[in-house]
């Protein structure tokens, strides 16, 4: 198990049935220790006490230079606390109320792209809306959008490798932009959530800027990256899969059973990290305490002992109990956001006639999530079902 091998990158999931046959929890060679099976990941991620979160280290450098608390990389309290806050901001009923503006910005950046016939999914669909949602939550105007993806992207690129002048640069370029613009909320708050996360009281204390800096940050990626990668990655699935693909069309019914199945058939994100708090024993190994761990979520969905049949994509499936959000109290604050976004999506996506690949998909580079850089498609040309 290297998730740096670059064939490990473009096809892990050999690799991961591998693992959950003949070695389900095997010897670390890179540090920690991969755990493959589903009921295992499943059990490191419930419980918080034993896997401290503490492994995805810390939140951005605050002024004096030390880390930040991050919901993320913290365990309670500080978890609680924080995840209490920012629930505040990002209520269900909140979410629920975007789907006319969610349908709104599909339905432009489609028919931008309908006359011609062809659209790479990622670049015209698949990017822009996550990317102006998450702007319009925040209270950032759209004309920032691409600030927004180039932020993301060297956030992203910064967990693959060294840290690079250029995504230093955009790093510190994403916190100053963010540390102007909730000094700007303290003295006019708006309706966004940053004015939310400014005015939130808890037990014990406000969110600091550098917190809600890092809130910023982790929703930019969670509310952006993935859910870029769960539209790209569903629909390089359906078009590998023509029947299955057939089946949403003439059933449009099928599309959130669809959403559900592509996130566990090929998870945006593949794992995490967590940190052993005692010597504990997993799958049958017996792990130390201080111990790095590496519960793969990816694997565990593609597990037949959880799923049958675990390798075959099936619209019909409609998966419960997948990892592809996480479990416990980490469970992933904008899976409502990803799910709404995503069936909007396909929704007005399918009734495109005719869709199918016109080109090669190209793959991110990245350590722990997975997804499409590129992916052409063709259809008819602004017909509309």
């Amino acid at each position: 198990f290297n998730p740096f091998d670059p064939a490990f990158k473009a096809d892990p999931y050999a690799v991961y049935a591998e693992l959950r046959e003949y070695a389900p929890v095997p010897e670390p060679n890179l540090n920690f220790w991969p755990i493959s099976r589903y009921d295992d990941v499943n059990f490191v991620l419930k419980n918080h006490a034993l896997f401290s979160s503490a492994a995805m280290g810390v939140g951005p450098m605050g002024a004096d230079g030390r880390g930040t608390r991050s919901i993320i990389s913290s365990d309670p309290p500080d978890h609680t606390l924080l995840r209490g806050l920012v629930n505040r901001a990002f209520t269900p009923r909140m979410v629920a109320e975007m789907e006319p503006r969610i349908r709104e910005i599909t339905r432009e950046l489609i028919a931008r792209v309908g006359p011609s016939g062809c659209m790479d999914i990622v670049d015209d669909l698949a990017t822009p809306l996550p990317v102006t949602i998450i702007a319009e939550i925040l209270g950032v105007e759209a004309s920032r959008r691409e600030d927004f993806k180039r932020w993301s992207n060297a956030t992203i690129g910064n967990s693959t490798g060294p840290l690079s002048e250029d995504r230093a640069r955009d790093i510190a370029e994403f916190q100053q932009f963010f540390a102007e613009v909730v000094e700007e909320r303290r003295r006019a708050p708006q309706d966004d959530m940053v004015s939310a996360l400014v005015r939130a009281e808890g037990a014990d204390a406000t969110l600091t800027t550098d917190e809600i800096i890092s809130f910023a940050m982790l929703l930019l990626i969670a509310g952006n990256e993935t859910t870029t990668n769960l539209i790209g990655n569903a629909m390089l699935a359906l078009t590998e899969h023509p029947d299955e693909l057939r089946k949403v069309v003439d059933a449009p019914s099928l599309i959130p059973s669809m959403i559900e199945e592509a996130l566990r058939y090929d998870s945006p994100v593949q794992f995490l990290f967590r940190q052993a708090t005692a010597d504990v024993e997993v799958g049958g190994a017996a792990i130390p305490k201080g111990s790095a761990i590496v519960p793969i979520y990816a694997s565990g969905n593609r597990d037949d002992r959880k799923y049958a049949d675990a390798a075959r994509f099936d619209v019909t499936r409609n998966p419960q109990g997948h990892l592809a959000f996480g479990q416990g109290i980490h469970f992933c604050l904008g899976a409502p956001l990803a799910r709404l976004e995503a069936r909007v999506a396909f929704e007005e996506l399918l009734r495109l006639r005719g869709i199918e690949r016109a080109g090669e998909a190209e793959r991110i580079d990245s350590l722990f999530l997975r997804g499409l850089q590129h992916l052409p498609l063709a259809f008819d040309p602004a017909v509309m079902m």
